[in-house]
């Protein structure tokens, strides 16, 4: 198997909100909660503007041979004084099941470190999905370094 890591354009909005929709509902199954609205076109839609207008930056891990779309991870530039500065944060990451244990979420955090070191960001941040579900998501994401910052993700509808 053969995987290729490449930016995302507009022309991949679709391909990539079915596998956001898949992400979300595979959350959704672990903790036993529908804690995500998600509409399919209304996703690719919104997935096309943010990358057009550079809101989110997406690289996909692409099947060389039958240039299948098998993962992505989808990033954002964020300004805050306690990074001392531009940060990235990893929206989503997903790899199809089929592939996982592959190297292929460790490609996709490579290149997503390369990208941000291009534009100069002091870090690159991820919050995992609901704990204790997601251990091992966690412990994915400290095999490639990231550290745990404390403080939990909190959110109020507008």
């Amino acid at each position: 198997m053969r995987i290729d890591i490449i930016r995302a354009t507009a022309n991949e909005s679709s391909v990539i909100a079915v596998q956001v929709g898949e992400l979300l509902d595979e959350i959704m199954q672990r903790i036993d909660s529908a804690v995500f609205d998600f509409d399919l076109e209304q996703t690719s839609q919104r997935l096309r503007g943010f990358i057009v207008d550079e809101k989110n930056f997406v690289f996909v891990a692409e099947e060389i041979d039958s240039k299948e779309i098998i993962g992505f991870v989808t990033l954002y530039e964020s300004f805050t004084l306690y990074a001392e500065g531009e940060f990235g944060t990893m929206a989503e990451l997903y790899v199809l099941p089929a592939y996982r244990s592959k190297g292929i979420g460790k490609m996709l955090i490579e290149q997503a470190k390369r990208f941000g070191e291009e534009r100069g960001w002091s870090r690159l941040e991820v919050t995992t999905p609901p704990l204790p579900a997601f251990d091992d998501t966690l412990s994915f994401y400290e095999r490639e370094h990231f550290e745990i910052t404390g403080g939990r993700k909190l959110k109020r509808l507008l």
